[in-house]
């Protein structure tokens, strides 16, 4: 296993070019390319630029609209239907933040659902758009069904991650981005192009029997909810799942379930789709419209501090605050540069050869 480690600028020309060959906008190029650099610099490897290959099949598929006319198409004072007319997800999840957080400006809160939209990268990346205008952000997406809720032995859900981020003083903000399974697809990935086994507990076989096999879901299994089984809790984190599909799919208009169509280009749509694309749900809330914001920030250090100061069952483990190993990280990664596993690198490179453009 081996790392080959890139400077940001780097990456990034590398990503921008991708997208602009692809006929995205300038524009829209600059932000897709953010969206995977930040989860790259911020450790979140699966979904960085390990990505962009299926981004490109996708459009190759015509399932991804490189020239999108994303638009409002319902809309209150505080909340908004926003269609991304099969847009990438990394530009029309921030394009439906921007609007969330200019009603919350207004209003003190503001809440978007979003439909016909594509994976949309890491949902950290939209809460935080909240965070820097003081504001509370709330970022939630369903995904492709690899998911068997609590008993099942069919793939229902995606791994429908939610995420929360609260801004802090002089601490970085409180980022709470997690997916509402077992383990999100991203680290099967990992696991795969790493050979590893993965612990059990993540998924099932097609038996429906525990298995550490990352390939698994490509044999009939499924991921497990967030608890793997009832006796640790699954039921709860179907319950979870089950929130961000109807948040995402159900309100929006999108399609939910079973029928959200897959991110891997090899596999076709369901061809009886209930709404449009992929869907997600947004929301901003002004931390003001609660009490002045210096107080919040200084009773969030002061949570954050006692709650690093645990005491622990063991000296060498500490309480680890949500969001703090990935804002290590991502200092970490704007000094000494990004690292890519070669099978990542040898794919993008494969890519821009493909597309005629400059190989890492």
């Amino acid at each position: 296993m081996t790392y080959h480690t890139f400077s940001e600028n780097t990456l990034r020309n590398f990503s921008r070019s991708i997208f602009i060959k692809m006929g995205c906008p300038i524009e829209d190029a600059d932000l897709a390319t953010d969206v995977l650099i930040k989860s790259d610099l911020r450790g979140i490897d699966s979904h960085g630029l390990a990505r962009l290959s299926g981004y490109v099949r996708l459009w190759e598929k015509g399932r991804i609209n490189a020239t999108p006319h994303i638009q409002i198409v319902h809309e209150t004072p505080t909340t908004a239907t926003v269609d991304g007319d099969a847009g990438l997800g990394l530009v029309v999840a921030p394009f439906a933040m921007k609007v969330a957080i200019e009603k919350a400006k207004i209003y003190g809160s503001g809440w978007v659902s979003v439909r016909n939209s594509n994976h949309f990268g890491i949902a950290g990346y939209h809460t935080l758009m909240a965070v820097e205008n003081n504001m509370i952000g709330f970022a939630m997406t369903n995904a492709s069904p690899l998911v068997a809720p609590t008993f099942a032995n069919e793939r229902l859900l995606g791994t429908n991650p939610m995420c929360y981020a609260f801004p802090a003083g002089t601490y970085p903000p409180v980022v709470v981005d997690m997916a509402t399974s077992a383990a999100a697809n991203g680290k099967l990935e990992i696991a795969q192009r790493t050979g590893k086994v993965v612990p059990h507990g993540w998924i099932q076989d097609a038996a429906g029997k525990s298995s550490t096999d990352p390939h698994e879901l490509k044999k009939g299994g499924a991921l497990l909810p967030l608890g793997s089984d009832k006796d640790h809790g699954s039921h709860k984190g179907f319950g979870l799942s089950a929130t961000v599909d109807i948040l995402s799919g159900l309100l929006s208009g999108a399609n939910y379930g079973p029928w959200v169509p897959p991110f891997v280009s090899f596999l076709d749509p369901p061809k009886d789709p209930v709404g449009k694309g992929i869907g997600h749900f947004l929301g901003a809330m002004r931390v003001d419209g609660f009490r002045p914001v210096d107080e919040f920030k200084h009773h969030m250090d002061q949570w954050i501090e006692r709650f690093k100061s645990a005491k622990t069952i063991s000296e060498d483990q500490k309480v680890i605050i949500p969001g703090e190993p990935e804002s290590q990280e991502e200092q970490k990664r704007q000094s000494h540069g990004i690292p890519l596993i070669d099978a990542v690198v040898t794919d993008l490179n494969e890519l821009a050869q493909k597309l005629g453009l400059k190989t890492l």
